[in-house]
């Protein structure tokens, strides 16, 4: 939280506890003396209030010391100790938002973090390749921004298709929930604003659409409330290259002049993501990162040399662009003991040859192409048509019959085209294979055969495509239903990505009901089905065929820029070729990602060994690809106007004087390929050279990743997370029963009312919305305990960021520093505690403390004050006048100790009652230990702003941390020695 230039100050000190409406509060940063701004006592973020002094009285608090009668058991002491531990949603340490995570970050995925914190504003371009994690990377900073005060709204711009997979990994991964602003969802939250009030204003944290937004209207409506920090997903698309002067180009444009009017504010935060930056199109690349800094815009294009040098630093402060080898190569030069946890990609390619009324079928239909081609009725707008109508003919035809019929009957595709430029724009979307068209759903339909010559000859070759459905007539299916038969019997889950509907749906329906597949779950995900259907889709096959893994996925590429499916596939098919070698790594990218439990994941590329169009597309574009990336060591796309040297050799193919399956073609064959290979292969070699700058190596972040490590370990882990959940649920008369695979139930009827309402209203709020797990449901009357993400209604996941654990947390810790007294059976903590155990050989006293630090950070408004909390247990043998201090591994040995005895519990108290007395004698080590909290946390944030560059420019700033005083005393607890109990 930041603060603002205060009209007069607060006379209590930021931190401080105070006393208002009957409760104590901790005293927040932006407090003044007219307003202030308050948290409950052991309270979250979401319960700060403020509270006007003049109206209601605030005075000066302390905390309160435990009460001897507030005795309690060993496990009693645990939960609290506990519940506070796992309590904190912030951390003090250089990482403020790592209390709210629920992913544990890799040392590589830190750098865009530390790049992030050397920046007043944050503009970065993240362009790493397909599965490193750039939403982890990005969902890192953008808690870590609000976590710090730096921003306080966002938003995340992407295809609607992703917007459900974005709103579930920042709330699953980082413990934000988001408002989903859609077409579809749009109309309902603005009925429900308060007058005058802008959707973004009124929902701080968005995930919106950007086709839905990108509109003239839409867009001003956006910019006038745009928050502070702005994510836009698939940047690449939202770039122009050229005039516009297509349909396609026109929303390219919409969408760049969003993302001007988002950039135009020096003082927003903007992230940019992609696998693919440089699309081949070096306007487009510069308008990218003219985005993040306008003098980025007119860089040539050659940047090598010394001559360059300073404009190639001025690239790398905003953007990190790494592949796979450059995070193993990285992870070889470290000290940290990591595995890169990437599958090995085995890839293989298999073919079908057609055969009987199939080839005679496609021969007629090439032939027929050529006629249509050269055919001058009707302009050229009719011509232009043509062209493409017949080529989507021909790629529905090598893609199934089913798709060739549908592209027959749908004769609609081009009739809003009013000149060729619309015709093309048309074309493009909907025959090639685009990165920056619209959307890849548009990849699901054809435009249609638009051919007048022969109403008759058409419907003829309709008849006979529908007579060539199933495996007998169909060899590209019968040899695809083995492919895939094969991958289930070596292990895999398998994914089958097809050009087009029709054929998903035809592949899928022949799946079911090939021979061998008993037991096999099969399921299909098409561009007609809403981005929430599909992602309930594969979740319900995943759940159906949990038990055995034996599942089939057909998709058609809705889904390789879509939902992540290497949680439950190992096994890509390329049913249908690609023209575009990127949309291959798209989808091979959907299972080949970082965090895949399978070692090894297999690609098959599947094409027809005598379809000339296959075969050119195989060798021009999909091997060369493949070559360049292992010969660099880089993807790179096709060069710019790759489209229109396809186009070329495919107008050759189409040429009456070439003859039928002819692989040479007349003039531009093999001309147009070397000349392609060439620009492709030098395009590669520039990649190569720049990337051992843009993968910021020198960037060294193993001391971060041991601060990181260090700040969880103070957070609670996974176990401490386990036994707390499990102790709190027995405790609270619901005690939780092992299913036997690592999950518990437990059944929530004898929780306290008002804790059993709130865990429902959790649960059902954090799951409203998801795909397919919609629930009208008003109370959750059994949770299971899962170890692991994703969760479905009614499960709690054990991790310290989920909404169940947090409740529970915050339940136990409330309740324990209730007054003694109330609602006793509900009160699972205790703050005394008295136990007779053989660890120990003296009497000890351990206490549990909660210190808060007070951090002054150095920021682009100036001085941002945030108050952090840290508990610590401290131990001493002896007395509090003559304590002797226990070492940390001498208080670990004491956190696990185990009772060995009863104790009468009116000595126990009498024992508490005269420590707790003189507890000021140890008053001044408590601040001791204070002091040396904030010294390690102040050299933990300059360890982190040096690995980020930054170090001499914060100092001179005014970095400080500094200690409160008094400490809390939270917890007072006695062990004595069995023997002399």
């Amino acid at each position: 939280m930041t603060t603002t230039a205060e009209t007069a100050p607060s006379p209590f000190a930021i931190g401080s506890l105070v006393r208002a409406r009957g409760r104590e509060w901790v005293v927040l940063p932006g407090t003044t003396a007219e307003l202030m701004l308050l948290r409950p006592l052991g309270g979250t973020e979401d319960e700060v209030a403020g509270v006007l002094p003049s109206l209601e009285p605030v005075e000066a608090a302390r905390f309160p010391r435990p009460d001897a009668s507030d005795l309690g058991d060993a496990a009693s002491a645990r939960l609290l100790r506990s519940a506070l531990r796992l309590g904190f949603r912030s951390s003090g340490g250089p990482f403020r938002s790592l209390a709210g995570l629920a992913v544990t970050p890799r040392s590589y995925q830190l750098v865009p973090l530390l790049m992030a914190l050397r920046m007043d504003t944050v503009r970065l371009l993240i362009a790493d390749g397909v599965g490193i994690g750039k939403t982890v990377e990005a969902g890192l900073i953008v808690a870590e921004l609000l976590a710090q005060g730096s921003a306080s709204r966002f938003t995340v711009l992407c295809s609607p298709a992703l917007a459900q997979q974005w709103h579930d990994e920042l709330a699953e991964k980082f413990g934000l929930r988001t408002t989903l602003v859609l077409a579809s969802t749009a109309g309902r939250l603005e009925r429900d604003l308060p007058p005058g009030e802008s959707l973004f204003e009124h929902h701080p944290y968005t995930i919106v659409s950007t086709d839905f937004i990108k509109s003239a209207r839409r867009r001003d409506e956006f910019l006038r409330a745009c928050p502070d920090l702005v994510v836009v997903d698939e940047a690449h698309t939202c770039v122009a290259a050229d005039d516009g002067a297509n349909a396609t180009g026109r929303a390219t444009q919409q969408r760049q002049a969003l993302l001007t009017g988002i950039a135009a504010n020096p003082e927003r935060h903007l992230l940019l993501l992609t696998a693919t930056p440089h699309s081949g199109k070096t306007a487009a690349f510069r308008a990218l990162l003219g985005l993040l800094d306008p003098a980025l815009t007119d860089l040539p294009d050659d940047l090598s040399g010394d001559a360059r040098r300073r404009d190639r630093e001025r690239i790398a402060r905003h953007l990190i662009q790494r592949q796979r080898a450059d995070i193993r190569e990285y992870l070889k030069g470290t000290s940290l003991q990591e595995t890169t946890e990437f599958p090995d990609r085995q890839t293989a390619e298999e073919s079908y040859q057609l055969t009987g009324a199939y080839q005679d079928l496609f021969d007629d239909v090439l032939a027929y192409a050529r006629e249509s081609v050269t055919d001058p009725s009707g302009g050229k707008v009719a011509q232009r048509v043509r062209w493409w109508s017949v080529l989507a003919l021909l790629r529905a035809l090598a893609s199934s019959p089913a798709a060739a019929v549908e592209t027959l009957r749908n004769r609609g595709g081009f009739a809003d085209a009013e000149d060729v430029a619309d015709a093309d724009a048309i074309g493009e979307a909907t025959v090639l294979d685009l990165t920056d068209a619209a959307s890849v759903d548009g990849a699901d339909t054809s435009p249609g055969a638009q051919l007048d010559a022969s109403k008759r000859r058409l419907a003829e070759m309709t008849k006979a495509a529908e007579k060539l459905y199933g495996p007998k007539n169909d060899a590209k299916l019968a040899r695809g239903i083995e492919i895939v038969k094969k991958l289930l019997d070596g292990g895999d889950a398998v994914v089958v990505f097809c050009r087009y509907i029709a054929t998903a749906t035809y592949l899928a329906n022949a799946l079911r009901e090939a021979k061998g597949f008993a037991g096999v779950e099969v399921a299909a995900v098409t561009g007609q089905q809403p981005p929430d259907d599909r992602a309930a889709t594969v979740a319900d096959l995943a759940e159906r065929s949990a038990d055995t893994r034996k599942r089939v996925l057909v998709a058609t590429d809705c889904l390789s820029e879509g939902i992540n499916l290497h949680q439950h596939f190992s096994a890509v098919v390329h049913y249908d070729l690609s023209w575009n070698p990127t949309r291959h790594e798209q989808r091979e990218g959907r299972v080949d990602r970082f965090n895949q439990p399978a070692r090894v994941v297999h690609a098959v590329t599947y094409f027809g060994a005598d379809n000339p169009i296959d075969r050119l597309v195989l060798d021009v574009l999909l091997r060369r690809h493949a070559a360049i990336r292992r010969d660099t060591g880089v993807s790179v796309p096709v060069p710019v106007d790759s489209d229109t040297v396809l186009s070329a050799v495919l107008e050759g193919l189409l040429s009456t004087r070439t003859a039928p399956g002819q692989m040479e073609l007349e003039g531009i064959g093999e001309a147009a390929r070397a000349d392609l290979l060439a620009r492709w292969t030098s395009a590669a070699e520039r990649e190569r050279r720049s990337r051992s700058l843009f993968a910021q190596e020198q960037i060294r972040p193993e001391e971060v990743a041991r601060e990181v490590e260090a700040i969880r370990g103070s957070l609670g882990g996974p176990d401490e997370v386990r036994m707390f959940t499990l102790g709190a649920f027995g405790s609270l008369r619901s005690p939780a029963h092992p299913r036997g695979d690592g999950r518990f139930n437990v059944v929530t009827a004898g929780l306290p009312p008002t804790l059993r309402d709130e865990i429902s209203r959790e649960i059902l709020d954090a799951r409203r919305g998801r795909p397919g797990r919609r629930s009208t449901s008003t109370a959750v009357d059994d949770l299971l305990l899962t170890p692991s993400l994703p969760a479905a209604p009614g499960e709690v996941v054990l991790t310290r960021t989920d909404a169940t654990v947090e409740t529970l947390a915050r339940y136990v810790l409330d309740t324990a520093l209730d007054p003694v007294g109330i609602d006793e059976p509900d009160r699972p903590a205790r703050r005394c505690g008295v136990m007779v155990t053989k660890a120990v050989d003296k009497r000890t006293t351990l206490l549990l403390v909660r210190y808060r630090l007070h951090l002054a950070l150095p920021g682009r408004a100036g001085i941002r004050p945030l108050v952090a909390e840290e508990a610590r247990i401290l131990a001493f043998t002896g007395t509090p006048a003559d304590p002797t201090w226990l070492d940390e591994q001498a208080i670990a040995a004491q956190l696990d100790a185990r009772p060995a005895a009863n104790y009468p519990r009116d000595l126990a108290a009498a024992d508490i009652s005269r420590v707790i007395n003189r507890l000021d004698a140890v008053t001044g080590h408590l601040d001791d230990v204070g002091d040396q909290l904030a010294a390690d946390l102040l050299a933990s944030h300059r360890r982190v702003r040096e690995a980020a560059g930054s170090t001499g420019n914060l100092v001179r700033r005014g970095l400080t941390v500094k200690a409160q005083r008094p400490a809390d005393i939270l917890g007072v607890y006695l062990h004595l020695p069995a023997a002399q109990s």
